[in-house]
């Protein structure tokens, strides 16, 4: 929705989780792979498991296109607005190649042609034009891993900016492009153009607006979508005289249901299945049989719930279809499963009046969860419901307990559990606040009778601040203190007894975000205003500790530390600021976070601590920051850059022991699995220690690289004979370990060591050339073995030459 995931903390954020199904490639291998776009990244998902095995991470900006190498299937071209084409081996994750083309890229097109392609890119460069053309970039041969492909020549000037409205057509002879009600088709061999208009409306009263176009692969056939819902054929004659033959075309034995096909973004055809893309990809089979879903983070029509961390499943919640609770797992990026809500059926159709869903919270465990259901569309009468939901360890699922109609006699505008669980009764307790100037206070009572047993939620307390309308609510981080804002006034009320302590004014304005500080901090209370302001509160003193002129829109505390992320939007850009309730100066600061008004936020414990190479990032370290633009792109912050999560460029991950041996390993990997296994065998002497690395370290970057992406055989070879080259050596004595010469130390006392002690030296001083090249086995003696050698050294043999003599 996606890492996406992306430049580190010091640039734009990463863009792991959004859900861009724009583009999609089947891979030709058995279509056993699919790879989507998602911000920053792509992912490449197995369509037998539904799994994402790889993620492809290098783009600066947003992946506008991808497309199959047809060259080699196996490898995959990708586009960004970055102005760079990437080639990347998606078996292996690997990035092959990088071309920088300087030009901002909206879609690009591969060409059977090796080394050209055709990009979409606008006019003069410039990302906010309304102007867009096709041009063709050459890519050149090189064996640099980065290279600039620049060489461009313009094809069709003032094209549509959507790629899926640009088609090639027929082994690439020629180019279909269509931009309102205009259908224009270029001939590379006989650079010709043709065009061809229609009106806006049909005669039916249907809408003639291109949408889409695609092109036979094999013929002068040309399929067109329009706006109206319809699907066109355009034949053009042999001649290529302008004569166009429109036949309307129908899908068949494809049963889809109403509201999918009114969702519907894609289709993708394979050999052996197609792909239903909406907010989610389902494969089916040839007998129309839905084989699996790919579902990562749904974008559905608004975000009203906000974002919320399941404590229990680890899982991101939020609003997903209509009516429904998305539980969406960042740390695998898919979606767990949907909870229905509303629990109606929902009908596509405008002015329609529905029940939606706008609030969720859940209780520190997780074993509860409140929503609230709102009547959406024109409407001067509020319906609202409120659910409450326990959760099952048999069903692995939410169970409705209690509903109720009406909590208040307006709108909900805030919810929240109370954060201990040994509150009255030991039965957990909610607040609500609505605009009818209440809140109320929620809680779980048995109501169990002689027939069965049961629990329900039931009212306990109302409160109010003369009339003023309810804003907003939180608790305490031990629950002990309630805080309730009544538009410009801030109350705070005993958690245990709901009686009135404090109340905090400020300057003119309605409070916008409010939340108690955590930990050493808990003493504080911070708001921020509709003024541009941000006060703090010290509640033992029950006096202003600092105030700040900052115009954020969301408060966001930090569960496992001290921190609060502020964020304010100005001037056309949104804002960070992370600080501490002690200080007013923000410990961290991002400018230009985003180019959108950031909606909500929410901070997600880290499983493992995080690792942190500058003070300023500590906040990093126990928690990460999610945070939703206006647009649904789910962003957060990493702790590393891409570049230093990216893969070498020749490098793969370590093969499975089942993979056949290839004729390499045999001669090379097997040897080298020895030395590994034995430490003790093999190993060289000093002065050939260095040629042998060279050796050994080119060794294994041609044996864990795959074949396709290696450089050309000749390139290869010249550096696989340097490598076995031995360079030529004056003097390279052999050092001596300080266990040797302790022992010739002990041996001076001896009185023939002094005649050993010279041979010795000489050997290691002048080593015989023809061992030079040879390995050298190292034995480990014990001291005492070693004097037993030199006995046996000094001791006289000669009468065993007598003794042979005699014989």
């Amino acid at each position: 929705m996606a890492e996406n995931k992306g430049k580190g903390i010091n640039g734009p954020c990463e863009q792991p989780a959004t859900c861009s199904m724009q583009n999609h490639r089947f891979s030709a291998s058995a279509n056993r792979f699919l790879s989507c776009v998602s911000g920053d990244f792509i992912k490449v998902f197995s369509t037998a498991t539904q799994e994402c095995i790889h993620v492809l991470q290098g783009h600066n900006a947003l992946v506008t296109g991808i497309a199959l190498n047809p060259i080699n299937h196996l490898q995959l071209y990708s586009c960004s607005l970055d102005g760079t084409i990437k080639l990347w081996d998606f078996m292996d994750g690997i990035l092959i190649k990088n071309y920088v083309t300087g030009v901002k890229l909206f879609g690009f097109y591969t060409a059977i042609k090796e080394g050209c392609i055709y990009a979409i890119v606008p006019q003069d460069n410039d990302e906010a034009s309304d102007t867009f053309r096709l041009v063709s970039i050459m890519l050149p041969k090189s064996v640099d891993h980065e290279c600039e492909a620049k060489e461009m020549s313009v094809i069709f000037e003032d094209i549509s900016q959507s790629p899926k409205c640009t088609a090639l057509g027929r082994d690439d002879e020629y180019v279909a492009t269509v931009k309102e009600l205009s259908l224009f088709v270029y001939y590379f061999k006989k650079k010709k153009c043709f065009s061809f208009n229609l009106s806006a409306k049909s005669k039916k009263g249907g809408n003639n607006t291109f949408t889409v176009v695609r092109c036979h692969p094999n013929e002068d056939c040309i399929a067109t979508g329009h706006e109206d819902g319809k699907i066109r054929l355009c034949r053009y004659c042999v001649s290529y005289q302008a004569q166009l033959d429109f036949t309307q075309m129908f899908l068949k034995k494809i049963k889809i249901f109403s509201e999918i096909v009114k969702c519907l973004f894609h289709i993708l055809y394979s050999s052996q299945n197609f792909h239903l893309v909406s907010t989610e990809i389902t494969i089916i089979d040839v007998g129309l049989k839905a084989t699996g879903i790919i579902q990562g983070l749904v974008k559905g029509t608004d975000v009203k719930t906000g974002l919320v961390f399941d404590p229990r499943s680890k899982a991101l919640v939020l609003n997903g279809r209509p009516g429904h609770l998305q539980f969406y797992s960042l740390h695998d990026d898919k979606q767990l499963f949907n909870l229905d809500i509303v629990q109606q059926e929902f009908v596509y159709q405008s002015g329609l009046q529905y029940m939606d869903l706008v609030k969720a919270a859940f209780s520190n465990k997780g074993d509860w969860l409140a929503t609230v259901e709102e009547l959406q569309g024109n409407t001067d009468t509020p319906d609202v419901q409120m659910k409450f939901w326990e959760f099952n360890d048999q069903q692995q699922s939410y169970v409705l307990n209690t509903t109720i109609s009406m909590p208040h006699e307006d709108k909900i505008t805030s919810l929240a559990f109370q954060n201990r669980s040994d509150s009255e009764n030991g039965h957990p307790s909610l607040v609500t606040t609505g605009k009818d100037g209440f809140f109320k206070v929620w809680v779980l009572r048995d109501n169990s009778d002689i027939y069965k047993q049961s629990t329900g939620w039931s009212c306990d307390f109302v409160g109010s601040y003369h009339r003023h309308k309810a804003l907003g609510c939180c608790f305490s981080e031990d629950g002990s203190l309630f805080a309730a804002s009544f538009e410009g006034v801030v109350t705070i009320w005993d958690a245990s007894t709901w009686d009135l302590k404090y109340t905090f004014c400020q300057p003119p304005g309605n409070i916008r975000s409010m939340c108690f500080g955590r930990f050493n901090c808990s003493k504080y209370l911070i708001a921020s205003t509709d003024s541009g302001f941000i006060n703090c509160w010290d509640l033992l003193t029950c006096a202003l500790a600092w105030r700040a002129q900052i115009n954020a829109s969301i408060l966001e505390p930090d569960i496992s530390s001290e921190n609060i992320a502020a964020f304010s939007f100005a001037s056309g850009t949104s804002n960070l600021f992370i600080f501490n309730p002690t200080d007013p100066l923000p410990v961290y600061v991002h400018e230009n976070v985003c180019q959108e008004n950031v909606q909500c936020a929410v901070f997600v414990p880290r499983i493992v601590p995080a690792s942190v190479s500058s003070v300023k990032h500590s906040w990093l370290v126990r928690s990460q920051l999610y945070f939703l633009t206006k647009t649904q792109d789910l962003l957060t912050f990493n702790t590393k850059s891409p570049e230093e999560g990216l893969e070498p460029i020749i490098k793969q991950m370590t093969s499975e022991e089942s993979l056949p041996y290839t004729p390499f390993y045999t001669l090379f990997g097997k040897k080298q699995q020895q030395k590994q296994d034995n430490p003790t065998v093999g190993l060289e002497k000093t002065y050939l220690a260095g040629n042998k690395t060279q050796s050994n370290a080119f060794k294994e970057l041609i044996l864990s690289t795959p074949a396709h992406v290696l450089p050309p055989p000749s390139v290869l070879c010249t550096m696989f004979v340097k490598s076995l080259l031995i360079p030529k050596q004056t003097e390279s004595p052999e050092p001596v370990s300080k266990e040797t010469e302790m022992e010739s130390e002990n041996a001076e006392t001896d009185t023939d060591s002094d005649e050993e002690q010279q041979e010795t030296t000489k050997t290691t001083t002048n080593p015989d050339p023809a061992t030079l090249s040879l390995p050298l086995t190292n034995v480990q003696l014990t001291k005492a073995q070693e004097k037993e050698l030199r006995r046996i050294r000094k001791t006289d043999f000669s009468w065993v030459s007598a003794l042979c003599e005699n014989l």
